[in-house]
């Protein structure tokens, strides 16, 4: 710790993403990233875009990007915010609907911001690095989440849904539930997985206005290298978002970025292909797995989270990493029996359920 850091910088617990190792090759299941490449549609435009455009600054309001993505979703151009990846855009709610402790004192329960104690670890790094007081309301056995514990007094609600990493969603009746209950509260629903089968709470942003969705081009996309995320809500919620971005840096979009995610906008027919590809993959692999002897979540999302037999989550992590396939594995209460496994091509789970039968067979 150098004597140079501030207090704060000294007490962060940082989130820490999935390995990327450069050791060896492997087949990578560990970090969600969509299997296949982006649509033909951006390979094209990367190739048609103008390098001396670079010398300019971006549109610092995305309004070409926002207009196509409102296209996409049927809400005015207004009524979307977009950023350096949905990580931006959540880091930018917290500080936007959500105040820090008060000074002295115990602090009270309305002044505490929910969400689940299973779930994206992000949200505790971003609480703690805004000085936001939290709860945690543990889910059910099943991983799921119970409403209920998300309609008495706080200061607001976030909700990935898909849920990370154990792959439930919660339906969009359960999300009405919330947003009613906490009427003068900002729901944030993170829908970085909805894509892969969940129903979306995009209605709740049109009709209500303290509802606010949050998606990512990373996913279903297969744009996690571009740094891509979006907002949809209602305006007084995305001008809250702006405010917070133009007194941090009103150029968080580049030009490559908004060209490209448009392009990607262009093609529904490579988005519905290959998203529809990995849903089915996914649940070819959930059975095999069970026939294994594994437990799995039942998944929404584009990952399987899954407990196997006779062997603990971090055992079946190593010897998988040993063997050249990465799962994510997460040392944390309730969940460390578990790992996550992003759904890769075919092939790819082929040869992940070949070496996870072999090490069953083998007693683990």
């Amino acid at each position: 710790m150098s004597r140079l850091w501030s207090r704060k910088a000294a007490a962060l617990v940082p989130y820490v993403p999935g390995e990327q190792p450069q050791d060896r090759r492997y087949i990578k299941l560990n970090t969600n990233e969509n299997p296949y490449p982006p649509s033909p549609a951006v390979a094209a435009a990367l190739q048609a875009f103008d390098p001396a455009a670079l010398r300019l600054y971006p549109d610092p309001q995305s309004r070409g990007l926002r207009a196509a993505l409102g296209k996409e979703h049927g809400v005015p151009a207004e009524n979307v915010f977009v950023g350096n990846g949905s990580d931006e855009i959540l880091a930018f709610a917290f500080q936007a609907f959500f105040e820090p402790s008060p000074a002295g004192g115990a602090v009270p329960p309305e002044a505490h911001v929910l969400f689940p104690d299973v779930t994206y670890s992000f949200y505790p790094v971003y609480a703690a690095l805004y000085g936001i007081p939290y709860r945690t309301p543990p889910l059910a056995d099943d991983f799921s989440v119970a409403v209920e514990d998300y309609l008495g007094p706080c200061a607001g609600v976030v909700l990935p849904n898909p849920n990370a990493p154990t792959g439930r969603a919660l339906p969009l009746a359960g999300l009405a539930r919330i947003a009613a209950g906490q009427p003068d509260r900002v729901l944030v629903v993170d829908e970085a997985y909805v894509d892969f089968g969940a129903e979306t709470a995009l209605p709740l942003a049109a009709s209500r206005d303290n509802v606010l969705v949050v998606r990512t081009m990373s996913k279903a996309r297969s744009l996690a290298g571009l740094r891509l995320g979006y907002a949809i809500g209602p305006r007084q919620l995305i001008e809250a978002l702006e405010r917070v971005r133009d007194s941090f840096n009103s150029y968080t979009v580049d030009r490559i970025a908004q060209t490209l995610a448009i392009a990607a906008l262009s093609d529904p027919a490579w988005f519905e292909r290959t998203r529809t590809e990995v849903m089915e993959t996914r649940e070819r692999t959930a059975r095999r797995l069970r026939k294994l002897g594994f437990e799995v979540v039942p998944s929404d999302a584009n990952f399987l989270f899954a407990k196997p037999p006779g062997m603990g989550g971090e055992a079946l992590y190593e010897a998988l990493k040993e063997r050249g396939i990465l799962v994510r594995y997460f040392r944390k209460p309730r969940i460390d029996g578990h790992v996550r496994i992003t759904v890769g091509t075919p092939e790819e789970m082929d040869a992940l359920c070949v070496e996870a039968a072999r090490l069953l067979g083998a007693g683990g």
